[in-house]
């Protein structure tokens, strides 16, 4: 007899996050276990390691995958970014459904569940749908958001904007957005495949901004639902601080080269100069190694 496929793939990409991914994994078993009804999902789980160097992730997941029929295991020899993992783990996956998760969230309660109900329901009008993410101390976590048109990126780099609302936020009702963190994404596996996946010239940051973008320029719409909740702990596999800076930058090139005109990336690259530019003169100032080291590199990246 053949088995039946699962309605949902969730995908999971780790890198060095062992005991995240764990977790993860662990509070998906558990939501599903406590909150399971007439409308739960059946539901595999794809594990990509993006060639883990630093823990015991291979084997540790491996062995660990094993213990559970609906884990898919693969292990990739290099790393070639979050984008490649994922359309990867994608093409593996069964389900006509699919959950993008990040290997640093922990599912809260039936988020999951609540979250596939919703998309069931909605899913010839709502395409791509993003829950609340929220933060290790339980507050809201920004993570919907407008496209990085110019005065966006003001806002973001000069103005605190995710503190006012003007660029990141965590809206309290359903609400029709440009895009939603790539920590939690649901969409249907054709909707997906459509857009070709993820661009895998991104290495890292971006992807979902340039994804979500593409997929609205087709005629799809991103919502986010707060009714389903996940903690995301955020950066979990970069390399400390300066990193994430320097590939947010990176991110905002490509993106700008890729979807904007050759004089909105001049303006851009003003901007992102500009705010290196001060906050290597703040580092300066203060003797703070890490503004001065960080800021040095992002000026130089911002002329590339």
């Amino acid at each position: 007899m053949t088995a039946k496929k699962p309605e949902l793939s969730i995908v999971i990409v780790n890198f060095n996050t062992r005991k995240l991914t764990h977790q993860c994994i662990e509070s998906i078993f558990r939501s599903f276990r406590s909150y399971k009804s007439k409308d739960t999902p059946s539901f595999e789980i794809i594990l990509i390691d993006n060639a883990s160097t630093t823990d015991d992730s291979k084997l540790y997941l491996a062995d660990y995958a094993k213990k559970h029929k609906n884990i898919v295991y693969v292990a990739r020899e290099t790393n070639a970014g979050y984008g490649p993992a994922n359309n990867q783990g994608v093409k593996l996956a069964q389900g006509t459904y699919i959950l993008l998760l990040n290997s640093d969230t922990v599912v809260l309660k039936d988020a999951i569940q609540k979250l596939y109900a919703f998309y069931l329901k909605n899913e010839k009008t709502k395409h791509f749908i993003g829950p609340k993410l929220l933060n290790k101390d339980m507050t809201p976590q920004a993570s919907a958001a407008p496209f990085y048109s110019l005065p966006v990126v003001f806002g973001a780099l000069f103005l605190r904007g995710d503190y006012w609302g003007l660029t990141r936020s965590s809206p309290k009702e359903l609400k029709r957005v440009d895009w939603v963190s790539g920590a939690a994404i649901m969409t249907k596996r054709d909707y997906f495949e459509k857009l070709l996946g993820f661009d895998e010239t991104i290495f890292m940051y971006m992807e979902e901004v340039d994804l979500l973008y593409r997929a609205k320029k087709a005629g799809f719409q991103t919502y986010f639902y707060p009714k389903a909740k996940i903690i995301h702990l955020g950066s979990a596999s970069s390399n400390g601080r300066t990193y994430p800076i320097i590939q947010v930058y990176r991110g905002l090139l490509f993106f700008y080269k890729k979807q904007y005109s050759f004089i909105a990336l001049i303006l851009l690259r003003f901007l992102l100069r500009l705010k290196a530019g001060m906050a290597w003169t703040l580092g300066f100032i203060i003797n703070n190694n890490y503004l001065k080291k960080t800021y040095e590199e992002a000026f130089h990246v911002a002329g590339q």
